[in-house]
């Protein structure tokens, strides 16, 4: 069985790409473009991670990363925070963020942090 993978973005080129490069690699993705929608499909589905947008209408990725943290059931699934933010780094850990990758990002970075964090979980210092 693959891991599965949420992602929220609320740029559907970005959604689009992301999710081609994972199932490209085997992975299950479910992408969603509503952050409002995220916590719900995160609780439903139990993936293995979580990629999120730092900064979308609706909810940004703060505050459904610290959404995710409060809940018991699913507070240990890692999530992986993206943003092209100059404080997205800060402001993706401060919300409980296991990682954080740069927009735009490389493949090679995507997948090297999905792929640590789905045989490890490692925590990255910021």
């Amino acid at each position: 069985m693959s891991a599965k993978i949420i992602i929220c973005d609320d740029e559907q080129e970005i959604l689009d790409i992301t999710s081609m490069i994972l199932e490209a690699e085997g992975y299950t993705v479910i992408p969603t473009i509503n952050s409002l929608t995220v916590t719900e499909l995160v609780a439903s589905e139990k993936p293995d991670i979580v990629l999120l947008d730092l900064w979308m209408p609706g909810l940004s990725g703060d505050q459904v990363a610290r959404q995710l943290r409060s809940d018991e059931a699913v507070k240990s699934i890692p999530i992986i925070v993206i943003s092209a933010s100059r404080d997205g780094r800060e402001i993706a850990f401060a919300a409980g963020a296991n990682d954080f990758l740069e927009k735009p990002y490389d493949i090679d970075a995507l997948l090297s942090i999905v792929n640590r964090h789905l045989l490890g979980g490692e925590q990255i210092a910021s």
